[in-house]
């Protein structure tokens, strides 16, 4: 590679969603781990990631304005995406944009190098699932999306089954590279103590969590019939973190199942690693979860999984040495292993001590930020070949 691309602090833009999803908080935290690393980071949202909460010199936010002209029935973010990309392109002199989430980012991106013909900047795009599996996948964007993922330097999946489904799916010629979500395994890590100030429970209440986005691709009630299953009438706790759009049916349900002195919802919060350590156990019910952030701050946090293994799980979880993976939808089976760590502490020290070693040996946030890195620059040497002389 030339040595003036690798010797040098890069000028990043960072598309993402600004949502508690894990698509955007995994931009977050890579991109602050940039900015720490000596990096110039720009993110482009609609609005301010949540976890960007603290200032940094190096880390700046631009905000997309949509206009709401009263002839759009649904305002073009992918156009004032590509607007904004163009306009901080132009004033920052951006190396490369990382677009996290292939629709609409990888497709703004395109637009923008096409309209800035005498600018060479990379572009990377990280496949994080439901981008692939769900949205990317149906016929209105199929096309679309295959074709951002072609036009791209280089393209991430995090973890080997979304790769396998973004080939399968769309037939993708270009690359794809596999790199795990990863954690801050000096944030999320196992505490001393059995309560956090943010949980209202008492000292002997053995606590199980979900953390999610409320979709409906994460099914949180199967989570609420796992844990009434397992713990009803038993001084258990359910913790559920997180919002979205079936919060009010699983609220429903646990009145249903006459779980509400044994549950609490929390709603939406920016930084789980003040609650995930304080847990017995995680419940991840989601329908071909890609990756599994959630999982892996837990595993980070000592703390083991109770999930399905379905998607990219069974990549995070060890089924049998850091938690249980049941077949997809047995929430019956769910249910058992639940109880099963419940019920052996010994068992429970154990699985979250080897989660996390594999946190530490395999996910940790600077080996994987070493990773990022590579392929920018790989991304960047890319476009130099491409460029006309």
């Amino acid at each position: 590679m030339n040595a003036g691309i690798t010797d040098r602090p890069l000028k990043i833009g960072i598309a993402c969603y600004p949502t508690h999803g894990g698509s955007g908080v995994l931009a977050t935290e890579l991109g602050i781990a940039l900015a720490e690393r000596g990096h110039e980071v720009h993110f482009l949202a609609y609005s301010k990631p949540p976890r960007l909460s603290r200032y940094h010199p190096r880390i700046f936010c631009h905000l997309v304005d949509v206009s709401e002209y009263p002839l759009f029935k649904y305002p073009p973010y992918d156009l004032a995406l590509a607007s904004k990309m163009i306009e901080v392109i132009n004033e920052r002199h951006l190396d490369l944009l990382h677009v996290h989430y292939a629709i609409p980012h990888s497709i703004s991106a395109y637009l923008a190098r096409q309209l800035l013909p005498g600018r060479r900047f990379g572009i990377v795009t990280t496949l994080h699932g439901t981008d692939i599996t769900l949205v990317g996948s149906g016929n209105a964007y199929r096309d679309v999306t295959r074709f951002g993922i072609e036009q791209s330097d280089r393209v991430i999946a995090v973890s080997e089954w979304l790769k396998k489904e973004t080939l399968r799916v769309f037939g993708a010629t270009q690359e794809i590279h596999v790199v795990p979500n990863f954690v801050d395994t000096t944030r999320y890590r196992p505490r001393e103590g059995r309560t956090s100030p943010l949980l209202c429970v008492c000292d002997e209440a053995p606590i199980v969590m979900h953390v999610s986005n409320f979709r409906p691709v994460k099914r949180v009630n199967d989570a609420l019939r796992a844990f009434a299953a397992a713990c009803t009438g038993s001084g258990a706790q359910l913790v559920l973190v997180g919002d979205g759009p079936d919060r009010a049916e699983a609220e429903a349900l646990a009145g249903e199942l006459a779980l509400q002195p044994q549950v609490q919802f929390l709603g939406l919060v920016d930084d789980v690693s003040d609650l995930l350590p304080f847990a017995e156990a995680l419940l991840v019910t989601t329908e071909g979860e890609s990756f599994g952030l959630a999982a892996l701050e837990a595993l980070a946090s000592g703390v083991p999984v109770a999930g399905y293994d379905s998607g990219g799980m069974k990549e995070v979880v060890e089924d049998g040495r850091s938690g249980f993976l049941v077949r997809f939808g047995d929430v019956p089976a769910l249910a058992a292993r639940l109880k099963t760590l419940l019920a052996d502490e010994k068992l429970r020290r154990e699985f979250g001590a080897r989660g996390r070693r594999r946190a530490v040996d395999e996910f940790d946030l600077q080996k994987l930020l070493a990773v990022h890195e590579r392929i920018y620059h790989a991304a960047l040497e890319s476009r130099a070949r491409a460029a006309p002389a």
